[in-house]
């Protein structure tokens, strides 16, 4: 029985990605920074785990008691919407602090063991933003870009140790928390001057246009998990799936 763990599993892509592996008869460790057993429904084969990104001892603490895994799956991530103008470094770094260093650091602290057996997959959620910039996340497309070319270079740096280093793209999604958890990073109003283009972003969001579902990305994740022959960049959601067709 082979063994997974995910970050960010209170809610969204992570929560669903659990259940997804749970339902096909894998070991789950789920992580999140406050375990709530209410979140996913009891089995011998999850255990929640307190997990923290962006500290280094939760990190240490959890990949211990998780013992041997065979994949991992970095999901946990921030949100931020706002002008850069309006945008302070001390949210800017919250974000990378997360979205990108938590990504890096919990690689790091499972490779030693992947690199041991020569076997072993590391699957990177991001966005498909990075696809198609939108105004007003520049910091967040910012940090979910770098976690793209990390990805990208260390996937031909684990090749010689059968690791394999997949990405999962996902649309935008009304079954995420983006806006909640982005809404205390918000700098005060946007400046006046950015009105205009703060009405296009939030009309263009009203838009009917096609979404991702957390089973999508859920979908995405287990192939990059299961299939050797998958791309390394996978898109999640109808969205994801034509931005990425028009970016080739």
């Amino acid at each position: 029985m082979k063994t997974v763990l995910i970050t960010g599993c209170s809610s969204g892509f992570g929560l669903a990605t659990a259940q997804y592996f749970l339902d096909r008869d894998w070991q789950v460790i789920a992580t999140m920074r406050q375990p709530r057993a209410d979140v996913l429904p009891g089995s011998e084969r999850l255990r929640l785990l307190a997990l923290d990104v962006t500290d280094a001892q939760t990190i240490r603490r959890a990949v211990e008691a998780a013992g041997p895994i065979d994949v991992l799956v970095n999901n946990a991530g921030i949100g931020v919407l706002g002008a850069l103008e309006s945008t302070s470094m001390a949210t800017a770094r919250e974000v990378f602090e997360t979205n990108t260093l938590g990504t890096i650091a919990m690689t790091q602290a499972v490779l030693p063991q992947f690199r041991r057996r020569k076997a072993g997959v590391i699957v990177n959620v991001t966005s498909a933003v990075t696809m198609q910039p939108l105004p007003l996340l520049s910091v967040y497309t910012a940090s979910k870009t770098a976690v793209e070319a990390f990805t990208e270079s260390l996937a031909l740096e684990l090749q010689p140790f059968n690791v394999r280093v997949r990405l999962v793209l996902p649309g935008r999604s009304p079954e995420t928390r983006f806006g909640e958890n982005a809404r205390p990073r918000m700098q005060g109003d946007i400046p006046e001057a950015y009105a205009g283009i703060t009405q296009s972003v939030f009309a263009g969001m009203q838009q009917p246009w096609p979404v991702t579902l957390a089973q999508d990305v859920a979908e995405a994740v287990w192939r990059a998990a299961n299939d050797p022959s998958s791309p390394v960049r996978l898109p999640a959601g109808a969205d994801a799936v034509a931005m990425m067709a028009e970016a080739r």
